[in-house]
C-alpha cells in the first residue's frame, strides 16, 4: 500500500491479464498474531489493470482483518463494498471513506496493543506512518507532513465468533505508490468572477481547478459530479460556475460515456432547467473543457433536464463560448540580446537569428536587464540593467520611452526590481526587493500610480512574480532567511473604501507548490494549472521539474537535464517549446528533442 511498506509478509495476487483484473488477497500468507510491520505495497500496475480486494475469510484473525481492510482501501471497488465487509454492521453504516484520503510515504504500519491490554473479545491496532499529502472531501490535494497515528478497534461477534472492526478512522489511508495507481489529477473549469482579460461582451476566461479522482472508478462521472458541486474552497472566492445552485446529475444517471458519434448526454435534475440558452452553453463549455483529457473521442455535449434537451455544444464551439490561457498561441519569444535590447524570434520556429522588437525598448534607448511583454504583444515593459527603473513602451516602431513608471530606492542592484509580469487585464506586476521596504506592485493598464498589492500572511521578500493567464492566480518566489520557496496565491480585487473608489488588490491563500525544494531559482507557468520550476532540495543538486499549483507532481516526464539554469520561460500553450537562459545562453527544448542553443542573450519570456 504505497511505496515500500516495510518487512510485512508478501501479498499474494491472482492476475487475470486478459480481463485486466488483479485480486488483492488481503488475508493470504499473514501471521496469526502480533504486529503488522507494514502493509505490503501493491506493485505499480499498468493503468488499464483494475484491482479488486478479497472479502474476509472464515475465522480470520484480527491481524488478517486489519491487513485485509487496509488492502481493500487500495482496490477499485466503486463503493468500498469489500472494505465494509471487514467492519461491523454499525461501523459500515457510519464510515465515510469519501471524506478524505491520507497519503503516507509508505503504506500504513499497524501495531497491536500489548497483551496486558487485550481481552478475549476486543483488540486495538494503531495505524502509523509519515504523511506526505491529503485529499479532502472536495478532492483537493494538499502536501502534508508529520506523523500519522489513528486507532482501529476490533471486536469478536458473540454469535458468529468472527472478528470485525467496530471503530475506524473516517476517510481512507494508503501509501504513495498506491495513491499514484489509484488516483489521477484532472482539471475542472470555472470562470474568473471578475471576467479577467475580457472587455464588454467578450467571452469569459476559464480557470483550472485541479482535483484528484479515482482513476478506475468511472472518472468521467466523478468529474461531472465534482464540477457541478462547485469549485474547491481555495479557488472559490475568485471564480463562478454557470450551473444553477442545486443542480445535480439526475438520480438514475448511470456511467457517463460518449456514444459512437462522440456525443455525451448529461441528464440533470430540474434545477438546471432554470438556465437560459447562453448560460446553458457556458455549462456545456465547462463540461467540454473538463472532460477533454478523460474522453478524447468526445466531440459534443448535450445537457438535458425535465425530460427535454436544454442545449448542446460541439468541441469547437466551446472555444467561442469561453476562452482559456492555453488556447492563446504566442507569436514571438522575446529576450534581451547582448546589446541589452529587446529582441524576438517567431515562437515555435527553428530560427536562431533574433530581430529587434519594434519600439523604444528594441531600439536600445535604455539598457535592459529584464523584460515582460503583454499578452496581446502590443506593449512591453523593461527593467533597466541596474534594476532601479521600470519602463513601459508600445511595440510600435517610433514609439517613445518616456519616464519610468516605477523606481526602486534599494542600494544594492540585487535588491531592486524583479522581472515584471503582465496579467490578463493588461495589468503590470512587479516586486521591489528593497530590504527596507519590500513591496509587490500592480500598475493597471501598465501606467498610472502604482498600486501596492496587499499580501497578508506573506513572510519574506518576493524575488520573482508570474501571473497566470486567467488573471486570478499568481506564482511568487519568496525568500525567507536562506530558503527560497514557490508560493501560489489567488488574486482578489475590490474597492479600498477610500476617496475616489480606487480598487484594492490582495493576494490570499498563499500555499507552497514545491515543499520539498529548499532553493527555487526560476519558475514559469507551463499550462492551465502547471508550472515549470528550477531549484534544489536540501543537500541535492539543481533540477528542473513540473509541478501542479496544488503541490502535486504531474504524471509527465520532467524536462531534459540542463546545467547552470538562471531563468526559464514556458507558454500556457503547451505546444510552444520550453526556453531557458543558462550558461550556454538562450536555449530551447523542442518536443521529443534535447536542449538546443539558440543564441546569446538573457531574460527569455513568452507574452505574459
Amino acid at each position: 500500500m504505497g511505496g515500500e511498506r516495510g518487512r510485512g509478509a508478501p501479498v499474494r495476487t491472482v492476475a487475470y491479464a486478459a480481463a485486466g483484473i488483479v485480486l488483492l488477497a488481503g488475508c493470504a500468507s499473514m501471521p496469526d498474531s502480533g504486529d503488522l510491520r507494514g502493509v505490503e505495497s501493491t506493485p505499480r500496475q499498468d493503468t488499464q489493470v483494475r484491482v479488486f480486494a478479497m472479502p474476509p475469510s472464515e475465522d480470520a484473525t484480527p491481524t488478517q482483518i486489519v491487513q485485509g481492510f487496509l488492502e481493500a482501501l487500495t482496490s477499485d471497488d466503486p463503493d468500498y463494498k469489500t472494505a465494509r465487509q471487514y467492519l461491523t454492521r454499525q461501523a459500515a453504516k457510519t464510515w465515510q471513506p469519501e471524506l478524505s484520503t491520507t497519503v503516507l510515504s509508505d503504506g500504513p504500519g499497524a501495531h497491536a496493543d500489548t497483551p496486558e491490554r487485550q481481552d478475549d473479545d476486543a483488540l486495538s491496532y494503531m495505524l502509523t506512518g509519515t504523511k506526505v499529502a491529503t485529499v479532502d472531501a472536495q478532492q483537493s490535494y494538499a502536501p502534508a507532513s508529520g506523523s500519522y497515528n489513528k486507532l482501529v478497534h476490533l471486536t469478536k461477534d458473540a454469535e458468529s465468533g468472527q472478528w470485525r472492526i467496530d471503530a475506524v478512522p473516517q476517510g481512507v489511508v494508503m501509501g504513495k505508490s498506491d495513491f499514484q495507481r489509484n488516483y489521477m489529477s484532472v482539471n475542472k473549469y470555472y470562470f474568473a468572477s471578475n471576467n479577467a482579460g475580457a472587455g464588454a461582451g467578450a467571452p469569459p476566461m476559464t480557470v483550472a481547478d485541479p482535483v484528484f479522482v479515482r482513476s478506475h472508478v468511472d472518472p468521467a462521472t466523478q468529474m461531472v459530479r465534482s464540477l457541478i458541486a462547485g469549485p474547491t474552497a481555495w479557488l472559490g472566492p475568485v471564480v463562478r460556475s454557470s450551473f444553477p445552485t442545486g443542480t445535480a446529475l439526475r438520480k438514475d444517471a448511470g456511467p457517463l460515456t460518449p456514444d459512437d458519434r462522440g456525443r455525451l448526454t448529461v441528464p440533470l435534475n430540474d434545477k438546471a432547467a432554470e438556465a437560459g440558452a447562453g448560460r446553458c452553453e457556458e455549462m456545456a463549455a465547462q463540461l467540454l473543457f473538463t472532460l477533454r483529457t478523460l474522453s478524447p473521442a468526445m466531440e459534443e455535449v448535450e445537457l438535458r433536464a425535465g425530460g427535454r434537451p436544454l442545449c448542446s455544444l460541439a468541441r469547437d464551439g466551446a472555444e467561442t463560448v469561453a476562452t482559456r490561457g492555453a488556447l492563446h498561441q504566442p507569436d514571438y519569444l522575446y529576450f534581451v540580446d547582448d546589446e541589452r535590447r529587446l529582441v524576438r524570434i517567431a515562437a515555435g520556429s527553428s530560427g536562431t537569428e533574433p530581430v529587434p522588437a519594434p519600439g523604444a525598448l528594441g531600439e536600445g534607448e535604455k539598457a535592459l536587464g529584464s523584460v515582460a511583454v503583454a499578452r496581446d504583444e502590443r506593449t512591453a515593459a523593461g527593467v533597466a540593467i541596474d534594476g532601479r527603473s521600470l519602463f513601459v513602451a508600445s511595440l510600435v516602431s517610433g514609439s517613445s520611452l518616456g519616464e519610468p513608471v516605477l523606481r526602486s530606492r534599494a542600494e544594492a542592484e540585487e535588491d531592486r526590481l524583479t522581472t515584471p509580469s503582465w496579467d490578463a487585464q493588461h495589468g503590470l506586476w512587479v516586486a521591489d526587493r528593497d530590504p527596507a521596504d519590500p513591496r509587490l506592485y500592480l500598475l493597471e493598464k501598465g501606467a498610472g500610480e502604482p498600486l501596492e498589492v496587499r499580501t497578508p500572511g506573506l513572510d519574506g521578500r518576493v524575488q520573482a512574480v508570474r501571473v497566470a493567464a486567467d488573471g486570478v492566480r499568481i506564482a511568487l518566489v519568496v525568500e525567507q532567511g536562506d530558503r527560497r520557496s514557490l508560493l501560489v496565491g489567488r488574486i482578489e480585487r475590490g474597492e479600498d473604501g477610500g476617496p475616489g473608489g480606487r480598487r484594492s488588490v490582495t493576494v490570499l491563500g498563499l500555499r507552497s507548490a514545491t515543499p520539498e525544494l529548499e532553493q527555487v531559482t526560476a519558475m514559469s507557468w507551463a499550462g492551465d494549472s502547471r508550472l515549470v520550476v528550477v531549484g534544489r532540495e536540501q543537500g541535492g543538486v539543481e533540477q528542473m521539474k513540473y509541478v501542479e499549483v496544488d503541490g502535486s507532481t504531474p504524471d509527465v516526464p520532467p524536462p531534459a537535464a540542463l546545467t547552470g539554469v538562471k531563468d526559464v520561460t514556458a507558454s500556457e500553450d503547451e505546444r510552444a517549446p520550453l526556453v531557458a537562459y543558462s550558461v550556454d545562453g538562450i536555449v530551447r527544448l523542442p518536443s521529443g528533442a534535447q536542449w538546443q542553443k539558440v543564441t546569446e542573450g538573457t531574460s527569455p519570456v513568452y507574452p505574459g
